[in-house]
């Protein structure tokens, strides 16, 4: 696997979903998920100009925290349970799944400076999806301000892993819907200007809808363990 050409194929299919909709293709940054590839195919992506990387498990997140070199910015994109919270939170740059107070209060409780949050939210209604529900997100928003600690960057969401691009689109479109409304509150504790959703199957729509973090495991690492 040639992690150099399919990031040149990523960068080129975000280039043309911006293109459609008069977008900025800088505006859009790709995360590598790096969760079933080894500590060397992961610092092959680093060394092909990957500069976010996005793990799910702290296990996962400490071994290639501490082997991986470059110039990094680490995301922790999966259910983050509050007791895993002191491992990871001082070598973290973005959390992408803060879905409950409980979290948001463990966060504050351990991090030495701000950390930049996602706020994970359920658009598509599956139950097996983690996520605050939309009608529930402003006023968790709002519970979030007494955490000095916490910056909620934007909203995260995952969508269904289907072909239905008309369901996917609408999913989208709901998540930005959802993001200009916080960010309309002008809350300094949350600006909200990020929008991570979309990953290799469906990374372009998201970005036709406005995404800023696109999340790509295999269709960039390929998959190992």
């Amino acid at each position: 696997m040639n992690i150099q050409d399919n990031l040149n194929h990523i960068r080129h299919r975000i280039e043309t979903a911006c293109q459609k909709t008069s977008r900025d293709p800088e505006d859009v940054s790709v995360v590598a998920v790096t969760k079933y590839v080894s500590v060397e195919t992961t610092q092959n992506a680093v060394d092909a100009g990957v500069v976010h990387l996005g793990e799910n498990r702290d296990e996962g997140f400490l071994h290639k925290h501490g082997q991986v070199t470059g110039d990094i910015r680490w995301h922790f994109i999966g259910t983050l349970q509050s007791r895993k919270v002191k491992s990871i939170i001082d070598k973290v740059d973005y959390i992408h799944s803060l879905d409950r107070k409980s979290l948001a209060k463990e966060i504050n409780k351990r991090a030495d400076r701000k950390v930049k949050c996602f706020v994970q939210v359920n658009v598509s209604g599956e139950e097996s999806k983690h996520g605050i529900e939309p009608e529930q997100l402003i006023d968790f928003i709002k519970q979030l301000e007494p955490y000095d600690s916490i910056e909620v960057v934007g909203l995260m969401t995952m969508a269904p892993h289907i072909e239905d691009e008309e369901r996917l689109r609408n999913i989208f479109k709901k998540t930005r819907k959802l993001q200009t409304d916080v960010q309309a509150l002008n809350l300094p504790f949350a600006p909200c200007t990020e929008l991570s959703m979309g990953m290799s199957n469906d990374y372009e729509i998201a970005v036709e809808e406005g995404a800023t973090f696109v999340r790509i495991g295999t269709s960039l690492v390929g998959k190992e363990i």
